[in-house]
C-alpha cells in the first residue's frame, strides 16, 4: 500500500484544509451573529481602504503594523465580496508556501538531510494542523511572517547570504520579534564558510592553530558572510523605514515601533504578565515608578535573543531558531494563538 505521506497527497490535503474553513468562515459570517473573521483583520482592511483612498493607514484607530501590510492588502478595497477575502486567501497560501520551505530545509544538509518521506511528516505538523489553517483563514497576518522566517531559514542553509539579509531586514520592519534570529545567524556563519549548516561538520569546531590576539580574533569573527548578512538586512531595514517615514512621518514610528514597548495589554491572558498588566491597566496611579511592560523585555531578550544563541546556534541553526520562537512567545506580555 503506498505511503500517505508524499508531496502530492500531503499538499493536496492541505491546500483542501484551507478550503473548507475558508468557505466555512464564509457562511459563520453570514449566518451567526458570532463572526469568524478575525477582528485584526477588519483592521488592515480599514488601512488598506485609507490607503486607497490616499490617506494614512494609521487613520484606522489601532492599526500598529508596517504601513507595507496595507499596501499588500489593498486588492481588499475593491469593490466584491470575494476581494474583501483577498488578505485570508493570501495569508493561507503563505501558509502553504511555507510548508513547503520546511519541507525543502528538512531535507537540507542544514535542516538535517531527512529524506522525503520523513520530512514530509514533520512539514505536516504545519500543513495538515487546523490550528495553523483556522488563523490564517480567519484573517491574521501571520501567515506572511511565518513565511518570511521560513524563508530567511531556507535561504542560511543554501547559503544564500544576502537574500537571508533581505529577508530579515524585511521581516524586522514587517513586525519587530524576528530580529531575535539575527545573533543565531551571525554566531552560526563560521569562518570556515558557514560549517555549523552541514550536519556532517556542526559538531566540529574550527580548528585554531594557536592563541590570537584581539584584533585577529575581531577580524576572524566578522568574516565575508557575516559582514554581507548585516549589511544587506540593515540596508533593507533601514531603507524601509526611511521610505514610510518619508510618506507617513512620526504616526509611522509610533505605531509601527513604539507603541509596543509601553503596551498595556491585559486581555491576553496567556502571557505570564496578565495579572500585573490587568492591575496595572486597572490602577494606573498607583503603579509603581518601575515599568512592568517596559521591564518584560529583559528576561525575554536576555534568553531569546542572547543565551539560546550563544548556546545552540553553532550546533544547530534550525533547532535554534525554534528554541528562541518558544522563549520569546512564552515570556512576551502579548501572548495569543497566532
Amino acid at each position: 500500500m503506498s505511503s500517505f505521506f508524499t508531496a502530492e497527497k500531503v499538499f493536496s490535503c492541505a491546500v483542501a484544509l484551507r478550503i473548507v474553513f475558508f468557505v466555512y468562515g464564509l457562511l459563520q459570517d453570514a449566518y451567526s451573529s458570532l463572526k469568524y473573521t478575525d477582528i485584526d483583520y477588519f483592521v488592515f482592511t480599514d488601512a488598506a481602504r485609507y490607503v486607497s483612498q490616499g490617506l494614512s493607514p494609521y487613520n484606522r484607530e489601532t492599526y500598529r503594523y508596517t504601513p507595507l501590510l496595507a499596501w499588500i492588502l489593498l486588492p481588499t478595497a475593491w469593490p466584491g465580496a470575494l476581494w474583501f477575502s483577498f488578505g485570508k486567501i493570501l495569508f493561507a497560501l503563505s501558509d502553504l508556501v511555507a510548508g513547503w520551505l520546511i519541507y525543502l530545509v528538512l531535507q537540507s544538509p542544514g535542516g538535517g538531510g531527512m529524506p522525503t518521506e520523513r520530512s514530509l511528516k514533520f512539514a505536516s505538523i504545519w500543513l495538515l494542523n487546523p490550528m495553523v489553517a483556522n488563523i490564517s483563514t480567519r484573517g491574521s497576518s501571520e501567515g506572511l511572517l511565518g513565511v518570511m522566517v521560513i524563508a530567511l531559514l531556507w535561504a542560511v542553509t543554501q547559503r544564500r547570504i544576502i537574500l537571508a539579509g533581505i529577508l530579515l531586514g524585511l521581516s524586522v520592519h514587517f513586525k519587530i520579534y524576528p530580529f531575535i534570529y539575527g545573533p543565531s545567524i551571525i554566531w552560526a556563519l563560521e569562518s570556515s564558510g558557514s560549517r555549523v549548516l552541514d550536519k556532517k561538520h556542526s559538531s566540529h569546531p574550527s580548528q585554531s592553530n594557536g592563541p590570537k590576539t584581539h584584533s585577529e580574533a575581531i577580524l576572524t569573527f566578522f568574516n565575508r558572510p557575516r559582514l554581507t548578512l548585516i549589511i544587506s538586512s540593515l540596508a533593507t531595514f533601514a531603507a524601509l523605514n526611511l521610505l514610510m517615514y518619508a510618506i507617513y512621518s512620526t504616526p509611522f514610528l509610533q505605531h509601527t515601533f513604539f507603541y509596543h514597548l509601553t503596551r498595556i495589554d491585559h486581555r491576553h491572558n496567556f502571557s505570564p504578565y496578565n495579572a500585573l498588566l490587568h492591575l496595572s491597566s486597572a490602577n494606573p496611579d498607583k503603579v509603581s515608578s518601575l515599568k512592568l511592560e517596559s521591564l518584560a523585555f529583559i528576561p525575554q531578550l536576555a534568553i531569546s535573543a542572547v543565551l539560546i544563541p550563544l548556546a545552540l546556534a553553532k550546533r544547530d541553526l534550525a533547532g535554534t531558531m525554534l528554541a528562541q520562537t518558544f522563549a520569546f512567545v512564552a515570556f512576551n506580555k502579548v501572548c495569543t494563538s497566532q
